[in-house]
């Protein structure tokens, strides 16, 4: 018995005509579903690949500090001794006695406040003078050399001028923070600006496009990957001007409770607060980074 055998062109599917019979479809098998194993199994090579070996890393520091701090001419605690003194500041950082007595974490999220404050002043700033000496040539000769010159003032240096400015710890601590931050971002949004292709500002031409839009739809996407990079560099630096800012201006900052735990030779509480102020550091430059990534649409390197 003869068939004919037909492929729908837009399906792909096969038709099987039988004689005497209406030619009916084949339906094609179902894709197999991975196991879930196989799904997993990409997740916990990538766990294996960036957090073993920081785990790994740590352990044995702690080990190895264990041994040399437990000397008798140690003076500084081993790991032990620090979670035995310092414990409460590990398991309650959000503890509440009073207005001086406080947990760690109360301290870097007033610490985090006077950062956020400063270092996005610094961002709005530095991108708009950054543009301006990246676009003008007489605004980067006039300057440039100006920017180069204060720079490279340490951060503490503008306290004094600051706290005589304002009088009052709180916008002289952010001072320092807009002051610390602003430089990386003015340099690299600069750079960016001098690095778009002209053929990009030949469209902006012929578009007729004003200041203000070739300001926010060519200068700031061409240069996006350049200023986050500044951002990036900004955001750390904000984080440890801040610390040292506090040691001298007071209040209830991480870094002013670091200066007392060391009057009062705490320095289990000491080594705690620095891991913190790691962590928060890092934390700060992965979030930067993330969203440096995700705005450049994955081409800024982390």
């Amino acid at each position: 018995m003869g068939r004919a055998v037909l492929k729908e062109v837009e399906t792909g599917a096969t038709v099987v005509a039988l004689p005497g019979a209406k030619p009916g479809v084949v339906p094609l098998p179902a894709p197999a579903r991975k196991p879930i194993s196989s799904r997993l199994l990409p997740w916990l090579r990538a766990i294996l690949v960036n957090v073993l070996p920081p785990l790994v890393t740590v352990a044995l520091i702690a080990l190895f500090w264990q041994i040399a701090a437990s000397g008798p001419q140690s003076s500084l605690p081993p790991p032990t001794k620090i979670w035995e003194e310092a414990k409460d500041l590990i398991v309650e950082p959000f503890y509440w006695a009073g207005s001086q007595d406080i947990g760690l974490g109360w301290r870097i999220l007033v610490s985090l406040q006077r950062v956020a404050i400063g270092f996005s002043l610094a961002a709005i700033v530095g991108v708009l003078l950054g543009a301006l000496v990246g676009q003008s040539v007489w605004a980067m000769r006039g300057l440039d050399p100006i920017f180069q010159v204060l720079r490279t003032v340490p951060p503490l240096a503008w306290l004094p001028l600051s706290l005589a400015a304002f009088r009052d710890s709180q916008p002289s601590a952010i001072f320092v923070i807009f002051i610390t931050a602003i430089w990386p971002v003015i340099i690299n949004t600069a750079v960016g600006i001098r690095n778009i292709p002209q053929d990009y500002r030949n469209v902006a031409q012929v578009l007729r496009l004003n200041q203000v839009e070739f300001f926010f739809k060519i200068m700031v996407p061409s240069a996006a990957p350049y200023i986050f990079t500044g951002l990036r560099i900004g955001v750390g630096l904000s984080w440890l001007a801040i610390v040292a800012a506090e040691m001298l201006t007071g209040g209830v900052g991480i870094g002013f409770f670091i200066w007392d735990a060391w009057n009062s030779s705490r320095l289990s509480d000491i080594i705690v607060a620095l891991i913190y102020i790691g962590v928060v550091g890092f934390v700060l430059d992965r979030l930067v980074a993330l969203t440096g990534s995700i705005v450049t649409r994955g081409t800024l390197t982390n």
